[in-house]
């Protein structure tokens, strides 16, 4: 063998000793040892809010929407039934006379219930010495309950020793029941709901008092008018309070139960009877429970609907900032 046919073999590494283990590599977090106790300390002050929606509200919306696939009336075990409780919701009739009723309860008082709210705000926001007064006295009625309200109504409107009927007596208009008119007791639940505009009225005083007096100035010395800048400055830059308001506003007419509870039980003829007085009647008063727990999971469902529509269509009119406006 010539000396050229020798190969030389490439240099091995040493075999490992037995028992030998390689020492992991360092795998890089994108948190620091600081941050990730702030983020522990964060999840230990919110956990009290997170187990409370998870125990008051996720879980009562799970376990509705399991009801409502049975038949139970809460004293016997429930018995599964599929939609059927759906299906008889949309044939119910009573359901589709609660429904009317909301319905134009939310389309008059809502509207109705900003623009109070609104009036009020701007009064609150005068700057005048006594503005404190003013604005406790018209935040007064909102702190009333419900229930209270409605007791008060029903002696205001009293056929026979009521004030309102009084008054109307020096106009030469005769007594009338109002509670007893199916054309005039949803009126009187509306009027009555504005009461409660004390506290979408403070709302609205936040947002008057976020925007910048500079504006009005410029405005004045450009010689706008009291309308033009309220137009033009003040709506356009309270338009995230008017969404906030009207959401709220909204899901509060949904769900309006305690006046027509107290003031009429949802007569005269069935006129005050709201989607929440029926839903409250099928569970407490008639024991269907799974039929109960339908009408609150469409109401849900309605009401999810409603808000995303008004999100989507809030994109066209709402500006977040100054320069939008």
């Amino acid at each position: 063998m010539t000396p050229a046919a020798v190969t030389t073999a490439p240099p091995q590494e040493p075999p490992a000793p037995t028992g030998a283990r390689r020492r992991p590599r360092k795998v890089r977090t994108p948190f620091s040892r600081r941050e990730r106790r702030n983020v522990r300390l964060g999840l230990l002050f919110v956990s009290p809010w997170v187990a409370g929606v998870l125990i008051f509200v996720v879980y009562p919306l799970i376990y509705s929407f399991a009801i409502s696939l049975t038949q139970y009336s809460g004293m016997q075990s429930p018995t599964f039934i599929g939609l059927q409780n759906y299906i008889t919701a949309a044939l119910d009739p009573m359901v589709h006379i609660s429904v009317g009723n909301t319905l134009y309860y939310m389309a008059i008082a809502v509207p109705v219930g900003m623009v109070v709210a609104l009036l009020l705000a701007l009064a609150m926001n005068r700057q005048v010495r006594e503005v404190a007064l003013y604005r406790t006295i018209l935040y007064i009625p909102s702190l009333i309950p419900a229930f209270a309200l409605s007791f008060i109504f029903i002696v205001f409107v009293n056929p026979q020793f009521g004030i309102f009927n009084r008054f109307l007596s020096l106009f030469g208009a005769p007594d009338t029941n109002l509670l007893g008119e199916p054309s005039l007791a949803k009126i009187v639940i509306i009027v009555m709901g504005q009461l409660g505009a004390g506290n979408a009225a403070l709302i609205y005083l936040a947002g008057l008092r976020n925007i910048p007096t500079t504006l009005y100035e410029a405005a004045r010395v450009d010689g706008a008018s009291q309308w033009t800048q309220f137009v033009k400055i003040t709506l356009p830059l309270l338009t995230p309070t008017i969404l906030f308001n009207l959401i709220t506003g909204m899901s509060g007419a949904m769900q309006v139960f305690t006046e027509a509870f107290i003031m009429t039980g949802g007569g005269p003829d069935n006129s005050t009877l709201f989607y929440m007085l029926y839903l409250y009647k099928n569970a407490v008063s008639y024991g269907q429970l799974g039929y109960a727990s339908a009408l609150a999971v469409l109401l849900f469902l309605f009401g999810m609907l409603l808000a995303g529509l008004i999100f989507v269509v809030s994109r066209r009119f709402v500006h977040y900032d100054v320069s939008a406006g």
